[in-house]
């Protein structure tokens, strides 16, 4: 009997990193399920290692109930062997000012935690599960997408953004721990200045805060994420890798 391929969920598959990480993890023939704001390419539709998608806003906490009944629903008894929380928000003013401390109201620092920290920890209990299943099966890994923003001041990147993405290391860590007894290891990817829609020409002289001298590339990113879910990192979990160029040196 042939052995079923391995599963993916992954958070934000639309554009970006998350895209890019989606293709890295289909060309390994993984069997993925996804969500977004925003329904899938055609192109990427029409992979056959695409095994379902579902439009969800998961600012919204009944949105993302939605999405891990559904996705389980896909699953049914088969093991799930990753989950990559990546969908975040990191929002500014029409004049793309930074969003500090005292210039943001409240309820977008709400909005905010609630998609870039409430969301994995929901989405973490709620496959938890699965992933179990997938840890007793070829192993299981939870991937965490922070940033270089959650450990130093960022001149673009909001407080709440920030914020946000700090707590979710830490959340990473306290998962680690609880997860372990399950077989399921938890670690997080922090990218740097990653060449995807969110960067702008005010970027340009940030490369000269990197070592490398150059930006990154999604591709790059996607593919950290995928050896965190491999075998080659069996004995990590609760780590933290930078993908910066140096940048956060």
């Amino acid at each position: 009997m042939p052995t079923l391929p391995k599963t993916l969920i992954l958070t934000g598959a639309s554009r970006g990193i998350g895209h890019a990480t989606v293709k890295r993890f289909s060309d390994e023939n993984w069997r993925i399920i996804t969500c977004s704001r925003d329904e899938v390419p055609d192109a990427c539709q029409r992979d056959p290692n695409w095994h379902g998608h579902i439009p969800v806003e998961l600012a919204n906490p009944q949105d993302v109930t939605h999405f891990i009944e559904e996705a389980n629903r896909l699953l049914g008894d088969d093991p799930l062997h990753a989950l990559v929380n990546n969908a975040a928000v990191s929002p500014k003013t029409e004049f793309k000012e930074r969003l500090g401390c005292l210039n943001g109201d409240l309820n977008t620092w709400r909005r905010v935690f609630e998609l870039n920290f409430f969301t994995p920890l929901t989405m973490s209990r709620g496959f938890a599960t699965a992933l179990g299943k997938g840890a007793k099966d070829r192993g299981a890994a939870v991937v965490n997408i922070t940033s270089i923003a959650g450990h130093s001041i960022h001149p673009f990147a909001g407080s709440a953004y920030a914020t946000s993405k700090a707590a979710l290391s830490a959340l990473t860590r306290e998962l680690a721990v609880e997860f372990a007894s399950l077989g399921i290891r938890v670690n997080a990817i922090a990218p740097g200045e990653i060449e995807t829609d969110m960067i702008g020409a005010e970027y340009e002289p940030l490369i000269n805060r990197i070592p490398m001298h150059r930006m990154g590339k999604a591709e790059e990113v996607a593919a950290c994420v995928y050896h965190m879910c491999s075998k080659d990192f069996s004995y990590v979990t609760g780590a933290e890798m930078f993908v910066t160029g140096g940048q956060h040196l």
